[in-house]
């Protein structure tokens, strides 16, 4: 019996043995789950056919914020570790850093009012198959204080190291469209964000023509501005590809202005641009206005305010009709993205009722708006204006829309002169598609024959979300597998008071050391005088 006994728990020992190596049991008991990845990662993590390095650059002397990065940063990949079938080898080291990354720069002030700088490599290199992918490990939002954007990057962990593996996995190259034929805007104006999409896209730009299939083998088109109607050819076109699964950004403004007339006289009017897209966006749920939105919380204008013309004075003033747009934390778009710039831009409203779509408002105004309907007058002489007219609040300029979409051709023959490449199809398969009510949201500037990053402002020298939010949009509309809602990942931020922390130091000190040591003494004294009491009895 003995013998059967001792054999059984052999046998038990070398059973648990085995499922402790082959099977992963985790258990995340945090309310937020923070040492979780998600399906979509896990499923991408076990596809890997091969080894991946993981060289973490964030390294040194680092700030207690930084230290919480790093350790979350370690901490991600180790997770994704866990689900890789082959070696996922990660290292912290800062040596040999690759040319191209540049380092960050960390001013900070000691409790005893000293300055210190230190430099440091917030990312992370992943290396799969001979191809090397960065990840940045840092979001620097304007506006948020250090904490606030080290919590923002905690959060984005995943998200960042899935799209650097997604990238280094992918078999081929998605192609993206530009379209071309109806006065968008041209190379130049949109060249900061095509190189930012060329990291992830082939992009291709061209005019419609006349068959039907022409857009089938692109998985997003971008209409960037454009200001002369479509015709009833391309409207089909447009239609019939999104009827098959294609995805559409529109970047279209509602009304007509002209920037060279306001720049030389100051003056401008706006009447309603009118694209031939009413009847198609209508059918699609929702609309473009023929107005343009004003807000207090918005770009200066450098303005002359002196009287001699030889010795010019300019005096930033804010121009309300350059709203700051405000991101929307909901979407996986816009969420973790600064403040959108615009100029000239229009608002929308949702149209259809129960239509079955889902609709989500990504960028809009401040508390503090109006609007001006076309048509009108726009005069750089008034710049504010009465404030209480402001009345307005979180006007929409952008969104998506996602579902089965009603072809606008549903009840129509096709126009003549078109090949058709396949049957008329009456109602989409799930897709989707962004509209947004500002051209100038992914138009870049130039200076000195050089190109200007999208959304850097030349008079205030600042940088706002305009690249991130559009790269994010093309990026949403091209996922099929749900990697970008990783981005939608929150983690609450609770943060100590560095005052207090320090008024009570001694206090914490003391209690942390020094008592668990008179319980240990007071513990240890009673058992001996207990023992000591218990055996002199017994004598």
């Amino acid at each position: 019996m003995k013998w059967r006994t001792l054999i059984a728990i052999v046998l038990s020992l070398i059973l648990v043995q085995v499922l402790v190596q082959h099977v992963v049991v985790r258990w995340d008991m945090t309310d937020e789950h923070r040492y979780s990845i998600a399906s979509t990662t896990k499923q991408l993590i076990q596809s890997l056919d091969a080894p991946v390095q993981v060289t973490i650059l964030l390294d040194g002397e680092l700030n207690a914020g930084f230290q919480r990065l790093q350790r979350a940063t370690i901490e991600i990949t180790e997770e994704l570790r866990v689900y890789a079938e082959h070696d996922f080898d990660v290292h912290v080291s800062a040596e040999n850093v690759p040319q191209g990354i540049e380092p960050t720069v960390i001013h900070e002030r000691t409790h005893k009012g000293q300055t210190a700088q230190t430099t440091v490599y917030p990312f992370a290199l992943v290396t799969y198959k001979g191809k090397t992918a960065v990840v940045e490990l840092l979001c620097n939002m304007r506006g948020l204080s250090g904490e606030e954007n080290l919590n923002h990057s905690i959060e984005n962990l995943e998200y960042a190291f899935v799209e650097a593996i997604h990238l280094l996995t992918r078999d081929k190259v998605e192609k993206i469209a530009f379209l071309e034929g109806h006065g968008e805007l041209v190379e130049k104006d949109v060249y900061d964000i095509s190189q930012a999409l060329s990291y992830y896209y082939q992009i291709d730009r061209g005019v419609l023509g006349n068959e039907t299939g022409v857009l089938d083998e692109y998985r997003a088109v971008v209409i960037a501005d454009p200001q002369l109607p479509f015709s009833d050819k391309d409207k089909y076109i447009l239609d019939q590809y999104l009827m098959h699964g294609g995805r559409i950004l529109w970047v279209v403004n509602g009304v007509r202005f002209s920037e060279e007339h306001l720049s030389s006289t100051g003056v401008t009017p706006i009447i309603g641009l009118d694209l031939n897209l009413n009847d198609m966006l209508f059918r699609y749920g929702i609309r473009i206005n023929p107005a343009l939105v004003q807000d207090l919380q918005c770009l200066p204008m450098p303005v002359d305010v002196s009287t001699n013309p030889q010795q010019p004075n300019w005096q930033p003033m804010p121009w309300t009709y350059a709203p700051l747009l405000l991101t929307s934390q909901a979407s996986p778009i816009t969420r973790n993205v600064a403040q959108v710039s615009a100029t000239m831009a229009s608002c929308i409203d949702f149209v259809g009722g129960e239509d079955g779509l889902q609709k989500e408002v990504l960028l809009a105004t401040s508390s503090a708006s109006r609007i001006t309907g076309a048509p009108a007058e726009v005069d750089l002489s008034m710049f504010s204006g009465d404030e209480s007219t402001f009345k307005h609040a979180f006007i929409p300029v952008a969104a998506s829309i996602s579902g089965e979409f009603s072809s606008l051709y549903a009840h129509l023959l096709p126009p003549e002169g078109l090949e058709l490449h396949a049957p008329q199809t009456k109602r989409s398969v799930p897709t989707k598609q962004i509209v947004v009510a500002a051209g100038s949201t992914i138009r870049n500037e130039w200076q000195y024959g050089q190109p200007l990053p999208l959304g850097y402002d030349q008079f205030t020298r600042m940088q706002f979300g305009n690249r991130d939010f559009m790269v994010n949009a093309v990026l949403y509309l091209t996922d099929d597998t749900g990697w970008m809602s990783l981005r939608q990942k929150e983690l609450t931020l609770r943060l100590l008071n560095d005052q207090r922390a320090r008024d009570y130091r001694i206090t914490a000190q003391v209690v942390c050391i020094v008592v668990p040591l008179m319980i240990l003494a007071i513990v240890g004294c009673t058992i001996i005088g207990v023992r000591k009491h218990r055996y002199t009895k017994k004598q």
